[in-house]
């Protein structure tokens, strides 16, 4: 009987290839002069001639030699460098008709993926000399595939039936290839790792967090987990269609800049980044839903199957409506935003994209997100301040991503928003579709003069009518993190039926996010009867109306604020969040964020804590281990302003609480960071304001991001919003969606206490309990007899 061995998972990966049309070579019989050549000249040679016949000989020549040269100290900036190249193209120059003339010449044939040379090459040995004392490395991987003769992908696989070859090893392994065989990875567009039974891939800068598995084949479904990994992400990333879109429009570098606080220097942080399969079927499902509405003849393909509700499939051609994605929040979705932009730029030849969302600090977010992957949108996003600047940034022939908050569409008089262009090659993505604001129906409200005395009353419409007013022929897309409750009629009245989904339990088993824990610590913060029974009001009446802007609602949250902010309260809640997040931080090294209801209590608790915790305290922005994040007005007093922030302010406080060596671990804030921000060490939320529905959803997602090994997110509840927790369930689940928003931590104990039965039962026989009570040598001595004891079980090893 033949065993499992790492070279038979290898030959098996090599026959998968082949079945998808790459030739087979082992290293030895590839054309090189040296091994530390990793470029296969004459191939990339013969390919951009087959791909570039119009271009005169030399300039090809040229392409080829700029292509092989690239080299700086820095990996990933080589890296980028080449990929810019594989992706718009190497620029050259020759004399035609006695003129300069400058062209293109491509490494890939992007349209004709068989007009291109798949090879899998085996044990590829690399020899280079790499640091200061001229060291030489010699390294093998085991599979590397070249197209057109370059290195785009490295593979490292493992035995998986030796206990310590795990995927981590093969991380392990690819790390140490690209200290010591940097020019390699020049030209690496992908790195996968695995040992049969998991199989994962991931960008040059990934950790290993960040290594993902390819879930689906077709992105009609989730493969059955029947079947090999490996099988399943060959089949479904590595084919050749696949890898080549993949190369072209699914890869991302992305900027962010940050300044040391103590000397002033600013440094670019550079991360590169590849969509998960999530994002890469549901981007493309979401352009071909785009063409549908927007009658591109000639285009139409059947949309992927959904979950058992309303799918774009059943939209007319021509409607204008292309239909909403909704991934859960923390899987990615504004990453997604960019790749449908980048792609749909190309695809319908250079339209204006109009990025909407209906809050300050989540147009910021975004527009960030967007600004720092420039590269791949081929054009600089514009962010409109006022209505003026939107109106010119949008009455343009073509082109242009713009972003814009949804409150700049309302009219400065009457009912109707001007129209700003008929053109129909206009896509609006609208982030977070589902809210209420952006639909067509009118309702009447009060008018007021400068100073709040209403005057009377008047007829607005919902955003989505303005929007169709000054875009009449655009079409629209949405993205949500929650799911479109069934009485909504206003999202798919705006933008159609679902697209794709990708809910809480899939983001969760694929790792790309964490699960979220809830604990309640009510019985911690005496709430009076008075309060509760005012806060069950309250949710009565935010069920009936999401913005709550009634007289009588208005009236209740007043109320609310006083019993929640008394200083006995405040004072009770600052020591219990002090402790709790002190042994939170002895488990799991993170960050933490508190939501207040008002900004009066968001600044008294800030105070209660650094009466406590007065070391906690700077005056400073770049200092200071707890900060409040708000914006303020000198009429509110200097109590609450001094802890004003500007634009520019809160995106150094972001970028602090984003950096885990960075002192400020604590944040509170009361709408600010709820939706859209992304920080991946944030394990823990404390809540203490009254929430539900998607509010609620959206803010417990903050810590349900992945970051190194943080095992789950926690959400502390102070004010027991624990039904209203279980209602957003019951939407979620009524809407088609699987997965569970919040775990109970009682869960969460069953399981550890089900293990330390176990324990204990190994243990039966050896007098364990005697440890709790011995000195020093004696507890060091019982370590090591209790190590003895388990590895002498049958099982211990």
């Amino acid at each position: 009987m033949s065993r499992l061995t790492e070279s038979a998972v290898e030959d098996y990966a090599i026959q998968l290839f082949e079945r998808l049309g790459y030739g087979y070579f082992h290293s030895d019989q590839l054309e090189r002069t040296h091994t530390d050549e990793v470029v296969l000249s004459d191939r990339l040679t013969a390919a951009v001639k087959r791909i570039n016949p119009n271009i005169p000989e030399l300039a090809r020549q040229q392409a080829v030699a700029d292509i092989i040269r690239i080299q700086s100290p820095d990996t990933l900036a080589n890296n980028e460098t080449f990929h810019r190249a594989l992706t718009e193209g190497v620029n050259v120059s020759y004399n035609q008709h006695s003129q300069e003339r400058g062209d293109l010449v491509w490494l890939l044939d992007f349209a004709n993926p068989d007009n291109n040379e798949f090879i899998v090459a085996n044990q590829f040995t690399v020899i280079e000399r790499t640091d200061a004392i001229n060291r030489v490395s010699s390294k093998r991987p085991d599979l590397v595939l070249f197209v057109n003769g370059l290195p785009l992908v490295v593979i490292e696989l493992k035995n998986p039936s030796a206990e310590n070859a795990t995927i981590k090893a093969a991380y392990q392994q690819l790390d140490t290839y690209k200290h010591t065989i940097p020019s390699l990875f020049t030209y690496n567009a992908l790195l996968v790792v695995s040992d049969g039974l998991e199989a994962k891939a991931g960008s040059l800068s990934a950790d290993f967090s960040r290594f993902m598995a390819w879930k689906s084949v077709d992105g009609l479904s989730v493969a059955s987990h029947l079947v090999s990994p490996l099988d399943i992400l060959l089949n479904g990333l590595l084919n050749k269609n696949t890898l080549l879109d993949v190369l072209r429009h699914f890869v991302v570098f992305e900027k962010s800049r940050t300044e040391d606080p103590q000397t002033g220097v600013i440094s670019i942080n550079t991360v590169k980044k590849i969509a998960a399969y999530h994002q890469y079927y549901a981007v493309n499902a979401a352009l071909v839903s785009t063409l549908r509405a927007t009658a591109e003849p000639d285009r139409v393909q059947e949309p992927p199957e959904r979950y058992g509700v309303a799918s774009v499939k059943d939209q007319a051609q021509g409607d204008r409506k292309a239909g909403v994605v909704w991934h859960t929040q923390g899987s990615g979705k504004s990453l997604s935003m960019v790749f449908y932009t980048g792609k749909v730029v190309l695809m319908l030849n250079n339209p204006t994209v109009l990025v909407i969302t209906d809050r300050n600090d989540l147009d910021d977010q975004l527009f960030d997100t967007f600004a720092a992957t420039t590269q791949l949108l081929r054009q600089e996003p514009k962010q409109a301040e006022s209505r003026q600047q939107l109106k010119e940034l949008l009455q343009v022939a073509s082109g242009g991503v713009v972003f814009s908050t949804i409150q700049k569409f309302q009219p400065e008089h009457g009912n109707r928003y001007e129209a700003l262009s008929t053109r129909s090659n206009i896509v609006v993505i609208v982030d977070e579709a589902h809210r209420s604001q952006y639909g067509f129906a009118a309702k009447t409200i009060d008018e007021k003069d400068a100073d709040g005395v209403v005057m009377g009353k008047k007829v607005v419409y919902g955003f989505a009518k303005y929007l169709r007013d000054a875009l009449p022929n655009a079409t629209y897309l949405g993205f949500t993190g929650t799911p479109i409750e069934s009485t909504d009629v206003n999202t798919p009245a705006v933008f159609g039926n679902y697209v794709d989904i990708y809910d809480i339990a899939q983001a969760v088993e694929d790792g790309a996010t964490v699960s979220i824990y809830y604990e309640s610590r009510l019985a911690k913060v005496a709430l009076s009867d008075e309060g509760k029974h005012l806060i069950a009001e309250l949710d009565l009446e935010l069920a009936q109306d999401e913005q709550a802007e009634t007289q009588q609602a208005k009236s209740k949250w007043t109320q609310i604020e006083a019993l929640i902010g008394s200083e006995q309260r405040i004072n009770n809640i600052a020591q219990d969040i002090v402790s709790h997040f002190d042994a939170r931080q002895e488990v799991f090294a993170g960050k933490g964020m508190i939501v207040s209801m008002s900004r009066r209590i968001a600044v008294a608790l800030y105070e209660a804590i650094i009466k406590i915790k007065p070391e906690w305290h700077s005056d400073e922005l770049t200092k200071g281990v707890v900060k409040v994040v708000m914006t303020a007005a000198s009429s509110d007093g200097y109590k609450l302003a001094k802890h004003h922030t500007t634009k520019q302010q809160r995106r150094l406080l972001a970028a602090r609480i984003k950096d885990n060596n960075d002192a400020l671990k604590l944040v509170i804030v009361r709408d600010m960071w709820l939706t859209g921000f992304d920080a991946p060490s944030l394990h823990t939320l404390y809540i203490d304001k009254p929430m539900q529905g998607h509010s609620l959803m959206q803010a417990i997602a903050r810590v349900n991001r992945v970051y190194l090994d943080k095992p789950a997110g926690l959400v502390v509840d102070y004010l027991g919003i624990a039904a209203d927790l279980q209602k957003a369930l019951r939407f979620y689940a009524d809407a088609g969606g699987k997965g569970d928003p919040t775990l109970l931590q009682e869960q969460a104990v069953a399981v550890l206490l089900e293990k330390i039965e176990v324990v204990a039962a190994m243990y039966h026989g050896f007098a364990y309990s005697d440890y709790f009570a011995a000195d020093t040598g004696r507890k060091l001595a019982l370590i090591l007899a209790a190590e003895d004891h388990i590895l002498g079980l049958d099982s211990g090893k």
